[in-house]
């Protein structure tokens, strides 16, 4: 029989300050595995289900099998389809997929195809919410296979009720926050903050003294209004339209106080902004960040201009590099800078 227990699913980068959040919420005994960890004793699910950085709760299932062909096979097989039927009955599911190395190959379609007939659903490659993935155990030479436990990954979070183009993942926004501290004395700004991401996510992560964001766009700062009401943060969260390059906004922002705290997720050049302004953009970023932060401030900064990135951190006076590391976010590995203000 496989041996089960539950995985959980974090962006690539964070595994340590995720680690932290859910031993903090009293999930104590993890073992580590590539993207994230397993749990060790499966008690502790319903704690570790309440952290924001797990991107993706799983049911984990190793079957000491060379190939996945043999999952095919009669007892392995009806070990598989009632461990899924599981987990389909606590939520509503409008298709089965399977995720693997290979999935278009003849072992790999007729295994997707006979789990969804025999749970009873539609097998949809492209958008079942039943997700079913299949890779090799990390620990031993068998298979693993991970059944999601929801319809939708736990980045997908309730309150994103409006989109933006860009939009920054929920779970890489809670490992910002954290790098970043968390204090209930602090004030906090959100410098261009799209749909409200960061700005929500602090807000839910614990209070502060004082919570802004702004972003130069009005449809995005009508975006984040919608998703903070949606997260019934709204009344908590200031928010307003400014141009970060103006110096008039920044002086306005900055005249009721300087900020403790300050994150951002840059332009990227892909699906917002483009490289080209992205190098006249990211000095004044900085500049702006170090008009509006105070004396001893923290800045987090999320970004895959790479290169762009460490030339302006390099050339700008103001913030020094106390923490970095790239994390996993829709394909790429962006850098976060954790930076504290040069004392003057």
């Amino acid at each position: 029989m496989p041996a089960s227990r539950y995985f959980l699913e974090v962006p690539a980068g964070s595994e340590m300050v995720a680690r932290a959040e859910l031993q903090r919420l009293g999930a104590k005994r993890l073992a580590e595995f590539p993207g994230g960890f397993r749990l060790v004793q499966d008690a502790d699910l319903a704690k570790a289900l309440r952290a924001r950085m797990v991107a993706a709760a799983y049911l984990s299932m190793t079957f000491p099998v060379p190939r996945p062909k043999a999952l095919l096979g009669d007892a392995n097989f009806r070990a598989l389809v009632t461990a899924v039927k599981g987990i389909a009955a606590r939520g509503e599911y409008g298709g089965l997929r399977l995720s693997a190395a290979g999935a278009d190959s003849p072992t790999m379609t007729r295994l997707a195809a006979a789990l969804a007939a025999a749970v009873g659903l539609p097998w949809r490659q492209d958008d079942g919410e039943l997700l079913v993935r299949l890779r090799p155990d990390p620990a031993t030479t068998g298979w693993e296979v991970l059944v999601r436990l929801t319809p939708r990954p736990s980045s997908t979070r309730a309150w994103r009720v409006c989109n933006r183009p860009g939009g920054l993942n929920a779970a890489v926004a809670a490992v910002m926050n954290e790098l970043a501290g968390v204090d209930a004395r602090d004030t906090y700004l959100n410098l261009m903050c799209g749909s409200g991401t960061l700005l929500i996510e602090r807000a839910l992560r614990a209070p502060a003294r004082r919570l802004v964001g702004f972003d130069i766009d009005p449809d995005a700062v009508r975006c984040a209004e919608t998703n903070a009401a949606a997260a019934s943060v709204v009344k908590r969260c200031e928010l307003t339209v400014g141009d970060l390059t103006d110096p008039r906004f920044v002086e306005r922002l900055g005249a009721a106080g300087r900020f403790d705290v300050m994150t951002a997720d840059a332009p990227w050049g892909d699906a917002v902004g483009a490289h080209a302004a992205n190098r006249a953009l990211y000095p004044k970023l900085f500049a702006a960040a170090a008009a509006l932060g105070a004396p001893d401030s923290r800045f987090c900064l999320l970004s895959h201009e790479l290169r762009l990135l460490r030339s302006v951190v390099g050339d700008q006076p103001w913030w020094q590099v106390e923490r970095e590391s790239q994390v996993a976010h829709g394909g790429h590995h962006p850098l976060v800078l954790v930076m504290s203000r040069v004392q003057e």
